[in-house]
Formats: structure tokens, C-alpha cells, sequence
């Protein structure tokens, strides 16, 4: 199948910058080209994946699927991939361009997806999904996010919220009685967890992810709800609008305040979680599928979660950033494609229960058969639980909402706030101007 120019180009885009940032670390003990093959008289399917932390729930889930399908099935080998996700993300592109893509790879939803949609590479799931019931597990809606002319093309490993975990002892240390509510009692926090020697809040920008998740939760504010992303690509607003200057303004000020840890861009999401988790930090913005990994950490017993504050007076705390999760997809072109999806079912079957019985389902974008307070889950979990019941709406990531060349001149954008201080307005402006040359 003949790729048109344009995904080509955006595929190559990412190509290059893979070249430059290296393959990073991997379990395999494969090449990493993706192809599939035969191991002796197995057949091996190669299963690319982002839970690289053999500490946390979602790598003993994988591995736990895995080595039971391989005792079920002993005629299939499953090779693991494991990235973490900017490098499994700019991999992906590589393989991509030279339509080498892993049988089993990881993708995100929306416009994330679409190149790879639009070039022929993933296969269709709906036949996954009709067998042994595995469609009706997922959460009404869900699988739009990863659809496209009634075709589902990857199954979602979540359906999540972002939202700040902090460590109680930590802010006890530091004199402070509650979270903040407002964004102005956020930087108060964060100046007397300074004068603690206590860093203020974890993040690994390395992957640049990161800044971009927390900088559109202060978006969703100062727009005074959702939908500003989706209004610039309508054409009723430009990134010039002053909740995006006054958003970037607001961001800007966490990091002059001395929020994140020093050196902040040398440091992966990996680590950067693992800096609240060890107590080395005393809040943390991310999604709710990190839930099971704080609780399961060192300092779990002391940590709870809040929203993300109002910002200047605006915003509906009860609004969120929407983080449909990342999705397993299968290679059009896998050299055992029944195989792949057969394994595959099996895997989405099996997925809600052994989270659940890891201590991991808050967040899942499947339905969980089980009572999560008799079952044991903690506080956090139930407080997590919480939030969900009250959601009133809010944005997908930047990332899922433009298209990939707009979305790398945003994530740089915010990344370089980490290292220099910009005119606000000379960001937004950046943005504008990526958007205009990649309508």
C-alpha cells in the first residue's frame, strides 16, 4: 500500500528524531526491527509495550499475561519490547517508515493514531472485539477514541484522569495543613516546601509529555472550561487568545518559583515518578494510572490526591484533562496476524482482572467485576475512585488533539519554559505560527 506524501513526511519527521535520541533501554532481547518470525518450531510475536518499571503493577500484569498465555500456548513465544513512551513513540515512527512495525505495538488515541491509520499499517480489531464478548468489557464510548470509519484499529489500556498526588507527610513537614485549592495557594505551597528542602513537585520532562499534561490542566482553567484546542482548530479562537498567553504565564510562574527538580529536562518520566514515589518529592501531577504504583511505593501509606486548583479565579476543579489511555494495536502486516490477534483477545480478556487483583484497576478502561473495598484497595484508591464519580467533562492531551507537527513545536515549546524564560506571548505566537503552516 502506497503511503500519501503527507503521513510519509510525518513518519519520516519522527524518524529523524529518533535517529538522534537513541533507542533508550528495552527487556527484549530482540533486535528491535519489529519483524516477527519463528523461534524454532515456535511462533514468535513481538509485543512492543511502556511499562518498562518492573516495580510497578501495570510490568507485572504484562509479564504475568504473557507467561500464562506461553504456558497455555507453548507453540507461541511472546518477545517483549519495553520502552519507555517518548522512545517507544519515536521508534514507533522509525519502524513506521519502513513499514516494519511490531506485531503488537502501542498507540494513542485520536490524532495521535491517525497517521498510522491513514498509511495502512495497523490492521482492523473489529473481529478482536466480537470474540468472547471482550467489546462489551469496554466503557461505552471508549473505543470511538480509537476508531475510524467503523473500523477499530487499538484497545485501550485505560480511561483515565489527570490529577495531583501529594505526600501528607511531606506537606506536614513543611507546615501545610490541606492542598491547594487555588493556584495562588499552589506557589505558596511551593515556596514553604522549598524552605522545607523539600522539592515541590516531581517531573521527568525528558520526556516532554510531562510539562505539556500539567500545562493543559492550567489551560483548561484560565479558558474557563474545555474546548480551547478544539475552538483554534474551528478557527474561533488563535493561540494568541489570552487564556493560552495567560496559561503559559501562569505555567511559567511554577517553574521561576522553583517547583520542579533541578535539571529537569535530563530527567525521564521513569524517574520522575519515582521521585515521589520515594519520597524525594511532595506532589506529583499525572494520570490516575499511576494510582497502583504511589500506593504500592514506599511512601504509599502517606499519599492522597486533589484536584488541579482553580487558576486566577477560573475553572471548574470537577473538569479534568482526559487521558483515554494509550492502546494496543496490531501490524497490518504481521507475518502471524490470526496468531496476533488471538493472543491479543486474550490479553484484553485477562487485563481487568489481573489489575484488579494487583491492586490496578482504578483507571481501566474495561469494566471491573469486583468489589474494590472488599478486595482491600486503599484509601487512595477509594478517594481516586472518588473523583471520578463527579467528573463534569474537560480536554484531551495536546497531543491528541493536533496534528503531530503542531504538537512537537507545543511540547518543545513548554520544555524550553524549563530552561529559559520566554515572553509568554512569543510562545503563543510559536504555536500560532506552527499551526498555520500545518493546517
Amino acid at each position: 500500500m502506497k503511503m500519501p506524501s503527507k503521513t510519509v513526511a510525518l513518519l519520516l519527521a519522527g524518524a529523524m528524531a529518533f535517529g538522534l535520541a537513541g533507542c533508550g533501554n528495552s527487556d527484549s532481547s530482540s533486535s528491535g526491527s519489529g519483524a516477527s518470525g519463528d523461534s524454532g518450531d515456535k511462533t514468535k510475536i513481538t509485543f512492543q509495550n511502556i511499562y518498562p518499571d518492573p516495580t510497578t503493577p501495570t510490568y507485572k500484569m504484562i509479564h504475568q499475561i504473557v507467561d500464562q498465555y506461553e504456558k497455555e500456548h507453548p507453540n507461541i513465544d511472546i518477545e517483549l519490547d519495553t520502552l519507555n513512551t517518548d522512545q517507544q513513540k519515536l521508534k514507533l515512527k522509525t519502524q513506521a517508515a519502513s513499514k516494519e512495525i511490531p506485531d503488537i505495538t502501542i498507540v494513542n488515541p485520536a490524532a495521535q493514531m491517525k497517521p498510522y491509520i491513514d498509511a495502512g499499517l495497523l490492521a482492523p480489531l473489529n473481529d478482536v472485539i466480537d470474540k468472547g464478548g471482550l467489546k462489551d468489557t469496554y466503557q461505552e464510548g471508549l473505543l470511538d477514541y480509537y476508531s475510524k470509519d467503523g473500523k477499530v484499529y487499538a484497545l485501550p489500556d485505560g480511561n483515565n484522569i489527570e490529577v495531583g498526588f501529594y505526600n501528607k507527610a511531606l506537606f506536614a513537614k513543611a507546615g501545610i495543613a490541606a492542598p491547594p485549592t487555588t493556584f495562588d495557594e499552589l506557589l505558596a505551597d511551593v515556596k514553604k516546601l522549598k524552605d522545607a528542602g523539600i522539592t515541590p513537585i516531581a517531573i521527568g520532562e525528558k520526556d516532554s509529555w510531562t510539562g505539556s499534561f500539567l500545562f493543559m490542566n492550567i489551560l483548561l482553567r484560565t479558558n474557563g472550561g474545555p474546548g480551547f484546542l478544539q475552538d483554534v482548530a474551528d478557527g474561533k479562537k488563535t493561540f494568541n487568545d489570552p487564556a493560552f498567553v495567560e496559561a503559559v504565564d501562569a505555567f511559567q510562574k511554577l517553574v521561576q518559583a522553583g517547583a520542579f527538580p533541578e535539571g529537569a529536562t535530563s530527567i525521564d518520566a521513569t524517574a520522575g515518578g519515582n521521585m515521589f514515589r520515594t519520597g524525594q518529592a511532595a506532589m506529583f501531577f499525572i494520570g490516575t494510572w499511576e494510582t497502583g504504583a504511589n500506593d504500592g511505593s514506599t511512601v504509599g501509606k502517606d499519599v492522597s490526591v486533589f484536584k488541579f486548583p482553580t487558576v486566577n479565579g477560573k475553572g471548574n476543579p470537577d473538569e479534568f484533562m482526559l487521558a483515554p489511555g494509550s492502546a494496543f494495536a496490531v501490524s497490518a502486516n504481521s507475518e502471524h496476524l490470526q496468531e496476533t490477534k488471538d493472543f491479543l483477545n486474550y490479553f484484553a480478556l485477562n487485563l481487568p482482572k489481573v489489575s484488579f487483583e494487583l491492586k490496578n484497576a482504578v483507571g481501566l478502561g474495561q469494566k471491573v467485576d469486583g468489589d474494590f473495598k472488599a478486595a482491600g484497595y486503599s484509601p487512595l484508591a477509594i478517594d481516586v475512585l472518588d473523583l471520578f464519580k463527579n467528573v463534569k467533562g474537560g480536554d484531551l492531551s495536546f497531543d491528541n488533539t493536533m496534528n503531530p507537527a503542531v504538537s512537537q513545536v507545543h511540547l518543545s515549546s513548554i520544555q524550553s519554559l524549563f530552561v529559559q524564560q520566554v515572553d509568554p506571548k512569543q510562545i503563543a505566537q510559536e504555536h500560532q505560527a506552527a499551526f498555520e503552516a500545518n493546517p
